[in-house]
């Protein structure tokens, strides 16, 4: 039962999509990244995804409609399980997810991008 001071664990790398582990809370890791540029579209076939805007701006785009949910500071989208989405962002921006532990980091794509629950570091 320790603060978690976002601040300081951005300040701890600066690696974009390549998200940190900073806690876990009834089966779910609670993680953060800082993001820039195009990530890859994918699906999480059986979980839900929640992203926090922490700083600047970001945006989950939902091909399979056209759909762009635009995140600022202090504002979050859930993203269903099953739904596919690409997350971007034009400058750099710090986010927060919230997903089951089980949760790829790209679903069942696997990209450059793709990080393994191994190469997410808890911080």
């Amino acid at each position: 039962m320790e603060k978690i001071a976002l601040a300081e664990k951005f300040a701890q790398f600066d690696e974009h999509w390549s998200p940190r582990i900073i806690g876990e809370a009834n089966g779910q890791y609670l993680k953060i990244a800082k993001v820039q540029g195009e990530f890859v579209a994918h699906i999480h076939e059986h979980e839900d995804e929640a992203f926090l805007c922490v700083a600047g701006r970001f945006g989950i785009r939902f091909p399979a409609s056209g759909k762009v949910v635009e995140l600022g500071p202090g504002e979050m989208c859930i993203v269903p399980a099953g739904v596919e989405h690409q997350p971007f962002a034009d400058e750099e921006a710090q986010v927060m997810m919230f997903e089951p532990k089980q949760t790829a980091h790209t679903g069942a794509v696997d990209s450059d991008l793709t990080k393994s629950v191994e190469d997410q570091p808890r911080i």
